[in-house]
């Protein structure tokens, strides 16, 4: 008898909060949690962890002495494996996959380092171990004494939902019963802030209500803005009473490049992998879209363009948390996931105060995209298993 996977656990630190509750209370309101800071010589736009949060992170940090040279990105990790496990009712004695990926990795660390180095013609020991991208799996397994296969991986910003692809290729082929998946990002980094202007597509200064028009698409100036965070999802074979989302669908696609970050007008990846992920189901039984849009006016465009020649007349109701929280990056896909299990836990949906949209009256299906730069697109169609 077939028996689907199932997502049975999910938390996150962000700005939205470090629980299920504050999660669930920011998404309830039209705030964005965007502030001015200053890294390096460049102020810009930002979307940081909360006080609380940061405490919380500070508290892991000095909780374990070998903790204290690990950049944020693993710990936001650490922290959100920790509560997803938790959650799931997985005890530290059980062998599960864990596939945890990062988009840039120790970026804090890095600068930090290769800084010293440039001033001081000096590397630290800990450079190599610490600055690696496999090293927030591997610190994840260690502090879950998890016995499971270890996997880390960089898709850029749709590195979360390959995680969830390659978490369900593990379970289907048998060797793993149980994984761990998500993404963690920590680049509110002068350096990771500089490459996003160079691209030219970084919110500019000045006062706006809502900073960051993700989903805009009458926007003169693009307006991505980075934000920070992790989350991590815990998948098993079969609907349980704690079953929070059946997967249902998965598509993966890859943009024929022009140049580094070049993708068609009408997304093409994008549109093949929804078509993937929809498989047999009926366009017109899609209640939501969880879209990428970074914010971009190109992106955000293209993305649209793609869902439109999906759904054709049908076109579901369409939302992101970008506006909100900003683009964390290789996170992202995770964050968006969470919020598509809040809209069918719920039955809520949660809007673009900026856009005008038609709530379902009742949510069974959300589907949710991702992208990165090179074209990698991924979308994972989600199903209540209540329904």
């Amino acid at each position: 008898m077939y028996q689907p996977i199932t997502i049975t656990s999910i938390a996150s630190i962000s700005p939205l909060g470090n629980n299920q509750e504050n999660i669930w209370a920011s998404y309830q309101h039209p705030k964005h949690f965007f502030k001015k800071g200053t890294f390096g010589n460049i102020t810009a736009w930002v979307s940081s962890l909360s006080e609380s949060a940061k405490l919380e992170i500070k508290t892991l940090r000095n909780s374990n002495s070998r903790y204290q040279n690990l950049d944020d990105s693993v710990l936001y990790g650490i922290f959100s494996a920790r509560q997803a496990v938790e959650y799931a009712g997985w005890g530290k004695n059980e062998s599960f996959g864990i596939n945890i990926g990062s988009s840039r990795g120790a970026t804090g660390l890095f600068e930090k380092y290769h800084n010293d180095f440039l001033q001081n013609n000096y590397t630290p020991v800990l450079t190599s171990p610490t600055t690696t991208l496999g090293n927030i799996s591997s610190w994840i397994s260690h502090d879950l004494q998890s016995k499971g296969p270890t996997i880390s991986h960089s898709i850029t910003c749709s590195t979360a939902l390959h995680a969830v692809l390659n978490g369900v290729a593990w379970i289907k082929s048998g060797m793993a019963k149980k994984f761990l998946v998500g993404g963690s990002e920590a680049p509110l980094t002068p350096f990771t802030i500089a490459q996003m202007r160079a691209l030219k597509i970084y919110a500019s200064e000045e006062k706006n209500d809502y900073p960051c028009r993700a989903l805009d698409l009458s926007k003169q100036k693009n307006s991505l803005i980075l934000g920070e965070g992790a989350g991590a999802a815990c998948l098993e074979y079969g609907i349980r009473k704690n079953s929070l989302a059946i997967i249902e669908g998965l598509g993966f696609a890859t943009e024929s490049l022009e140049h580094n970050i070049s993708l068609t007008p009408d997304a093409q990846c994008l549109q093949d992998s929804m078509s993937m992920a929809l498989g047999s189901v009926n366009p017109k039984d899609v209640d939501i879209v969880v879209m990428h849009a970074p914010g971009t006016i190109k992106g955000d465009a293209a993305e649209f363009s793609a869902i439109q020649k999906i759904f054709g007349n049908s076109i579901p109701a369409l939302t992101t948390n970008k506006w909100k929280v900003g683009h964390t990056f290789g996170a992202s896909g995770i964050l968006s996931v969470e919020m598509a299990i809040l809209m069918l836990q719920h039955q809520r949906f949660f809007g673009v105060p900026f856009m005008r949209s038609n709530p379902p009256k009742k949510i069974n299906r959300v589907l949710i995209n991702a992208i990165g730069f090179g074209g990698n697109a991924v979308s994972i169609l989600l199903k209540n298993p209540k329904s």
